[in-house]
């Protein structure tokens, strides 16, 4: 199943994308994508339903995030071995990781807002993965994919300068507003062939800058739910963000950087395509 939110930013609605491709409009049934609806077995009740009875939602509806705000969005740092050799770093021995303000979430074609005093705003296409149930001390890595509820498009966006130059804090530089569309849609699992071997896109202005597929990952997704479900519950509709491959602005010589003005495009294979506008904050 796809799984869409849409409508107004602050009222969305919950929907799906059917096997024709049309979005329904499944609010009479649920409430929201949210913890409720995942750790009370929505996803089952969900996939019984017979989607032509619903209304369809208009194309021109604005697409919310794929999930609403999230308890947590937690992101892994320096996760593809192309990328650590850009950025001239060792590949980890553990996952690195740093955590999103959840405010970040946004629609997947909502505006990315250049910060103020920002001059080093950075793109950085990643795959999501949605939790799908409560996760607390698994016991192996296979039992994370009963945990998973899907994958979509993350875009981690970043403010370099905020990131590693102001007290070496990343948080800083991942938490400015609109710093995370997500979505357009939440595919779950049986949606989605191997996951690890999805071709990875991103442009800025029609230049191709990323180019990379999640077959070069250190850390795999289910390593990665089991791992940090050793040192946190991972909670129903919490987003992990996985790290992204080569291409970043940060990695160009020089370093080039998001202006109000530009236009990024991303692609993740079998998940769709986000479009941003840059405006100043």
């Amino acid at each position: 199943m796809k799984l869409i939110r849409f409508g107004k930013a602050g009222a969305e609605k919950p929907g799906i994308i059917d096997n024709d491709g049309k979005r329904k409009d499944v609010s009479s049934v649920f409430t929201d994508w949210d913890h409720t609806f995942f750790q009370t077995g929505g996803l089952n009740k969900l996939s019984t339903l017979d989607f032509s009875r619903f209304p369809e939602v208009s194309a021109n509806e604005r697409l919310g995030s794929c999930v609403p705000r999230p308890g947590k969005v937690i992101c892994i740092g320096l996760n593809y071995s192309d990328h650590a050799a850009e950025s001239g770093m060792a590949i980890p021995e553990e996952p690195i990781i740093f955590q999103k303000g959840a405010n970040t979430v946004v629609g997947p074609n909502d505006n990315i807002l250049i910060p103020r005093k920002s001059e080093k705003t950075d793109w950085e296409v990643e795959l999501g993965i949605v939790i799908g149930k409560d996760a607390r001390y698994l016991d192996t890595i296979e039992d994370a994919k009963d945990y998973i509820a899907g994958y979509c498009i993350s875009h981690d966006v970043s403010e370099r300068a905020f990131q590693l130059e102001k007290g070496g804090q990343w948080t800083k530089g991942k938490s400015c507003d609109n710093f995370n569309p997500l979505g357009p849609f939440l595919a779950t699992p049986d949606e989605v062939k191997e996951v690890h071997n999805l071709k990875m896109s991103l442009w800025v202005n029609g230049v191709q800058v990323q180019n990379g597929n999640t077959n070069t990952m250190i850390f795999d997704c289910y390593f990665i739910v089991h791992y940090l479900s050793q040192f946190m519950t991972l909670e129903a509709g919490d987003v992990i963000s996985t790290g992204t491959p080569p291409g970043v602005g940060l990695g160009m010589k020089p370093p080039q950087y998001l202006k109000a003005g530009d236009k990024v495009v991303l692609e993740i294979e079998q998940l769709g395509r986000q479009e941003q506008l840059c405006s100043n904050a």
